[in-house]
């Protein structure tokens, strides 16, 4: 029989009783001197951490990535696409965007889909979405589009009014929303969907030569999606459906799968390209960048502790390596400095330091001059000096940058984006509803109809159909005849 371990306080000091408060006498009241009471009270009321503003529905698991192409060298230095067969540990982490914790994750809304490298040279997240694009083009936006997407501060739930009236007067979400209320605006399982890094970054190769590149994660085990009916009555019976088919999935050994694969647009295209290719509410046509392989990605472990792993991981887009580096797209412009901002609101200035947080990769860990804060939970820096140049063998700058720097010039202010010769809001909305077929076109028409229908104004879903007339005009009328017989049958 083995000895189970004594149960102590905070201090490691003993626990005799986990079942009674200390009272005076056998039926007198509680007293302030039961420190483990106090201590276990005081400690409870302060196990939630604030949660995140988008993407708090959350599920992860850990893998590796291996990769099955090595003439990615030709277009990057990144280390950790080198040479075949070289594998990288990765964790990765799926979410929805809208909901907060406890809610669905079922819901019909892009999923979070966000890669963490750990790599010899440190972090690389890949911070994207289920979805090659997005509602915006420019991040000043990015708090009302949220703001309309959450709570209603009356009436404190989501409201159709706040949703559609936002998107009747941003015409760019026209290409995200065709996608949304599609076939995929709510997969079947996290396995079955594929990820996005969505932005355009650049790589950069060993001889100075600069590209953009988009991330492409294909699933292995096929698209498989919910219709609406499906994911109302899952999510109503197990709310966290998603999060335990992938825990499942891993300890079944079905371990999930995904090719990485990547288009590449040499750097002097794209100024006179069609449109503007650093756009997100855009695609690059496969036609004019095919997909090249990349290599294999698979999540093999779950987390030991979800709070310690899943919750308090802090994905950051502006965590790059050599050979990697942001582009000219506004809407990544400003995530580089929102998604660290708020992972150091939630987790405090020492989050970085967790375990899941730390660059694994990296022989020793971070090294840096970062001192002090609250919960410093290692040994921060003992007797290292905390301040740089020194002459005491502290760590030292490379001189060698992630990326390459983009050439700027003119008068700083507020700008309109330089047009393409094809940019428009509704092009890319039109063709994709073109190339559904007939049955995924009645579904999408079903599904907005649904919640446009909803809307209390006659002059915000005027503007709404009109945007989907615009990609199309036969979507637009179907539209706007769906939404017209819904509300006569109420």
């Amino acid at each position: 029989m083995t000895t189970r371990s004594h149960l102590t306080t905070e201090a490691g000091a003993p626990v005799a009783d986990n079942q009674h408060s200390q009272t005076a006498g056998p039926t007198g009241p509680v007293l302030l001197q039961d420190h483990h009471l106090i201590e276990k009270l005081a400690r409870f009321n302060r196990e939630r951490i604030p949660e995140r503003v988008v993407h708090a529905v959350g599920s992860g698991a850990y893998g590796h990535f291996e990769v099955t192409n090595p003439d990615v060298a030709r277009w990057t230095r990144m280390k950790l696409f080198s040479q075949e067969g070289k594998r990288t540990e990765v964790f990765v982490r799926f979410s929805t965007v809208a909901g907060s914790r406890g809610a669905p994750d079922t819901a019909r809304d892009p999923r979070g889909f966000a890669v963490r490298f750990y790599t010899e040279d440190g972090n690389w997240d890949v911070v994207g979405n289920s979805t090659p694009i997005f509602f915006l083009r420019d991040g000043i936006k990015f708090p009302d589009f949220i703001h309309s997407q959450k709570y209603d501060p009356f009436t404190n739930c989501q409201e159709p009014d706040n949703v559609w009236d936002f998107f009747s007067y941003s015409p760019e979400a026209t290409h995200q929303f065709t996608w949304l209320f599609g076939d995929r605006g709510i997969p079947a399982t996290l396995r079955h969907m594929d990820g996005f890094g969505s932005h355009t970054f650049q790589w950069v190769n060993a001889a100075g030569e600069r590209f953009w590149v988009k991330f492409h994660f294909k699933t292995h085990q096929g698209i498989r999606n919910l219709t609406s009916e499906e994911a109302e009555a899952i999510g109503g019976r197990d709310p966290q459906y998603h999060q335990r088919d992938l825990y499942g999935a891993i300890q079944r050994g079905e371990f999930p799968s995904w090719t990485l694969k990547v288009q590449v647009m040499p750097e002097a295209d794209a100024q006179n390209y069609r449109f503007n290719p650093f756009d997100l509410t855009k695609v690059w046509p496969y036609k004019d960048y095919p997909l090249i392989e990349v290599g294999r990605m698979v999540l093999d472990r779950a987390p030991d502790n979800y709070f310690a792993e899943v919750e308090q991981a802090a994905m950051d887009p502006a965590n790059f390596v050599p050979g990697i580096g942001p582009s000219p797209d506004r809407m990544l412009q400003a995530r580089l400095f929102a998604y660290g901002d708020a992972q150091r609101y939630r987790l405090g200035i020492n989050g970085t330091r967790l375990p899941v947080n730390s660059p694994k990769g990296v022989p020793g860990g971070a090294r840096n001059y970062g001192r002090d804060g609250a919960m410093r939970f290692d040994g921060n820096g003992g007797r290292s000096r905390n301040y740089e140049p020194n002459s005491f063998d502290g760590p030292v700058q490379t001189n060698e940058s992630s990326g390459l720097g983009v050439s700027v010039s003119g008068v700083s202010g507020t700008y309109i984006p330089v047009r393409h010769a094809e940019d428009n809001d509704f092009v890319q909305a039109g063709a994709l509803y073109r190339v559904m077929s007939e049955a995924e076109r009645e579904r999408l028409v079903a599904n907005i109809a649904g919640s446009l229908s909803q809307v209390s104004r006659e002059d915000i879903i005027a503007r709404c159909v009109s945007h989907f007339r615009n990609a199309d005009e036969e979507y637009g009328a179907r539209v706007a005849t769906a939404v017209h017989k819904r509300r006569q049958s109420r």
